[in-house]
């Protein structure tokens, strides 16, 4: 009844972009906090960039800082993530994941939740190679 469905990985080269997007059902986007996640091979799962939904607010780890950018459209009830510049250190699944506290900082709930968000997409595999 509750899904998150990914879209939008794949093969790209260095310096390229791509842009994810994560469609719900069951459930209003604007009534949940939401964000990305990824896997990398041999690495745990990373709170990439988080949105909250309450005040619009949004964190971004470090090392994506300045090149993803994430966005709503509440209307398609779907979030992106937007990637640029991308490098072979970004390759990873990547996750959609939805908590229903709505009002988490997007910070706590990208680094601190993590794991324990509420409802999670299947992920969808980006590779950055040559």
């Amino acid at each position: 009844q509750v899904q998150l469905v990914e879209s939008g990985g794949g093969l790209v080269q260095p310096g390229g972009s791509l842009r994810l997007s994560c469609a719900a059902s069951g459930f209003s986007l604007d009534s949940v906090g939401i964000g990305w996640f990824r896997q990398a091979p041999g690495k745990g799962r990373e709170g990439v960039s988080c949105i909250s939904s309450s005040d619009g607010s949004t964190y971004y780890a470090r090392s994506v800082k300045g090149r993803f950018t994430i966005s709503r459209d509440n209307a398609k009830n779907t979030v992106y993530l937007q990637m640029n510049s991308l490098k072979p250190e970004d390759t990873a699944v990547y996750y959609c994941a939805a908590d229903r506290e709505r009002d988490t900082n997007a910070s706590v709930m990208c680094v601190i939740t993590n794991y324990g968000m509420d409802y999670w997409g299947k992920g969808t595999l980006v590779t950055v190679s040559s």
